[in-house]
Parts: structure tokens; C-alpha cells; sequence
């Protein structure tokens, strides 16, 4: 053993999966726990260079930086940047600590705290294996921490003010159309309907945007580059694509596609405020669209045996629950057509539901507060770090 002092930070280790994925979360988290928590935090990352599409101005050629009060360093295989023991390290959703990291922590007298950040469900089980410890090949113990919906889970990522952030900026509609000409998207009026696409590819979407331009009024798609602009463009014709491509907006009946440059996080979390329906995917976007409190559906990464439907499944549960029975159905089952590819259903429940100035709307504006449950995940990793 050694005894070798620790300083007084964290360490957050986060490999890259998705640009709005792992990353995502754990650069929310770290910069929640240094500006209002005032904590040092230290944030390995493997992938700079994905990393800098959500915050633009990282270098990825810089393998130390610091932005928003947190000390960025380059994850590289070995460490180029000496990592010093701390109170807290974190493995962002099972990654794997560098090698020598681990070898270090066995030598120390007062090993950091070592927590397993976990992604995020609405299934019960999590509430049995949370806060639950292992015992790692060197003898530390290392402790499961599980976000959750619940009082007995980890809790939800979300910054103090978001709400108020949001609501200001929901109450007045100069807010939104002054973004969308800040993303050089043009010819939208505030009375349109906006829908925010970022999803897989599902033959859902195709269905439904051919759905779409049947409707007495005008919708605007705003899609970023990526896999919902790849299924959508399996529909257009040569010339359309070109079009698209070309000027970045391309009107098919009442309906405008606008592709939209990327942004970062917070320029993303105002798009969902802007938009009367979000369509997302994954974990980070998931979230955000439901802080929006606007109407979404979530197109949730396709696991193997229809894993993802069950855990699907638990969030529409827990969703619903003061939903009215009527419009619930028609919402889950929707979510379940996109998820299943299935078209034809995916527009049968579309045209179920009223989007606009409905129960499901107004759903929609309660459930933040009510999901939040009184603490928030970074409140909550907090007090586990001090209980320890």
C-alpha cells in the first residue's frame, strides 16, 4: 500500500457510443457537478473529436482543456495525462477504468469511491441493484448507481433552473421563430406545426410523412444529418434528394423538410422547447425531449430478444399513469408501431391523438415536475459520496 494523498475531486471516465448518447449524459453531469455543486471535476473522454459536436469549442488536438469549470483530458491507451487519485471515480454507463488506473487505486490506503453510473430505465428491478456494491479484482468495492424515475433510484439528470430556463423561454413564440432563423431555417410561422425528427431509421417515419402531406395544415420536419434524414430520403426521388442536399429544405405538399446543423447542447434543448412534437432517440435525447414538455415519442436502441421493447415498455407504463386511458393507448401503441417498423399502425395511431391543446399536451407540461421526484441525479450522487 502507499500512501500516496488524495486531492479533493472527481474523476469521470466516459468512452464515446453516440454523439447524443453516453457523451451526452456524462458532460451534462460533470458540468451540472462543477458549476453548481462547485466540485472538481475531471472528465476522460476516448473520443475528442466526437465530443466536440456537442461542445464546439474543444480541441480535439488537445489532450488537456477546460471549459464550463471542468478539466477535459484525452482518454488514451496509456494515459497521457497523469491521472491523481481523488474522493470519487466514475465508470460512465460500465466502461472499463484504464488498466493503470486500476493498478493505482489498489496500491492507495483510502481507495476513491468507485461508482458505476448506469443508464437509465423505468424497470422496477433497478430499485433491488441500486446503490448495490461489487468486489473488483483488487479487492475495492465498487458501487452500482442506477438513474431511475423513482425515490428509490438515482434520480433524473437535470440542471436547478432548468424549468424556469424553459418556461421563459415557451412564453413567448419570438423565442423560437428568432432560433429557427439563427439555424437558417426559413418560412415558418409561428401558428405551423413543428416537428423535431431525430430517430433510427424505421419505415415508420416514411409511412407517417406520407400521412403528413394528406393533412389540412402545414408541418416543418427539422431533421439533423444522420440516420432519420438516411430513412427519410429512401422515399424522395433522385431530384428530391438533390434538392435537399442542395438548399437544405424541401417542400412536398403542406409539408417543409428542414435539415438542421448540428448544435450544442443547449441550442438542442431550446430546439425541443420550440417544437410542438419531438421525436427522439436514445438516452440524452430522451430526457431533454421530456424537460421540453411537449409531446414526443422515444425510438429506443434495438437490443437483442426485444430487450429495448421491455424497457419501452416500463417508461409508457410509468408515463401513462396519469394519462387518461383513451389517449394513453393510442400513445403507447403508437411508440410500439415506430419501434416495430410497422407504417400502416404507426399512422392508424397518429391519427388518434390530438397532439395540440390536448390531454396528451397538457400530460405533457405536468410530467417533468412529477418525474423529477424532488431530487435530481446529480443531488442524489451527491449525497451518496457524503453518506459514504
Amino acid at each position: 500500500m502507499t500512501n500516496i494523498a488524495a486531492t479533493p475531486h472527481w474523476d469521470i471516465f466516459c468512452t464515446v457510443v453516440d454523439n447524443y448518447g453516453d457523451i451526452g449524459v456524462t458532460w451534462r453531469l460533470a458540468r451540472q457537478l462543477a458549476t453548481e455543486f462547485k466540485l472538481p471535476i475531471t472528465l476522460w473522454v476516448d473520443d475528442l473529436a466526437s465530443f466536440q459536436h456537442i461542445l464546439p469549442r474543444l480541441d480535439p488536438n488537445l489532450t488537456k482543456q477546460r471549459f464550463d469549470d471542468v478539466n477535459i483530458h484525452l482518454w488514451d491507451q496509456p494515459l497521457t495525462e497523469q491521472w491523481l487519485p481523488g474522493n470519487v471515480i466514475i465508470e460512465a454507463f460500465a466502461c472499463n477504468l484504464p488498466q493503470q488506473v486500476e493498478q493505482q487505486i489498489a496500491l492507495l490506503d483510502t481507495p476513491p469511491i468507485w461508482i458505476n453510473l448506469e443508464y437509465l430505465t423505468a424497470e422496477s428491478w433497478v430499485e433491488d441493484c441500486h446503490q448495490l456494491a461489487s468486489i473488483s479484482a483488487n479487492g475495492i468495492h465498487k458501487y452500482f448507481f442506477f438513474p431511475g424515475f423513482t425515490d428509490k433510484t438515482g434520480g433524473l439528470l437535470c440542471e436547478q433552473t432548468l424549468f424556469t430556463q424553459r418556461d421563459q423561454w415557451q412564453s413567448d413564440n419570438i423565442n423560437k421563430l428568432n432560433l429557427f432563423t439563427t439555424l437558417g431555417i426559413k418560412g415558418i410561422a409561428a401558428t405551423d406545426t413543428v416537428i423535431s425528427v431525430f430517430s433510427y431509421e424505421t419505415e415508420a417515419l416514411n409511412g407517417l410523412l406520407e400521412y403528413w402531406q394528406q393533412l389540412h395544415q402545414t408541418i416543418h420536419l427539422l431533421i439533423p444529418m444522420g440516420r432519420s434524414l438516411n430513412s427519410i430520403k429512401t422515399s424522395l426521388s433522385v431530384e428530391q434528394r438533390t434538392q435537399l442536399d442542395n438548399t437544405k429544405q424541401l417542400t412536398l405538399s403542406n409539408v417543409t423538410l428542414h435539415i438542421l446543423p448540428m448544435t450544442d447542447q443547449q441550442g438542442f434543448d431550446r430546439l425541443l422547447w420550440s417544437c410542438d412534437i419531438n421525436i427522439v432517440r436514445g438516452e440524452d435525447s430522451f430526457l431533454r425531449a421530456q424537460w421540453a414538455a411537449k409531446p414526443m415519442l422515444w425510438h429506443i436502441y434495438q437490443q437483442e430478444e426485444d430487450a429495448h421493447i421491455v424497457k419501452l415498455q416500463a417508461f409508457m407504463d410509468k408515463y401513462c399513469q396519469d394519462l387518461d386511458a383513451h389517449t394513453a393507448a393510442n400513445w403507447q401503441s403508437l411508440n410500439l408501431a415506430f419501434n416495430q417498423n410497422q407504417p400502416n399502425l404507426a399512422v392508424n395511431y397518429w391519427d388518434q391523438i390530438d397532439f395540440i391543446d390536448s390531454s396528451l399536451s397538457k400530460h405533457a407540461q405536468n410530467w417533468p415536475v412529477n418525474a423529477l421526484n424532488h431530487a435530481d441525479l446529480a443531488s442524489r450522487l451527491v449525497q451518496f459520496v457524503k453518506n459514504s
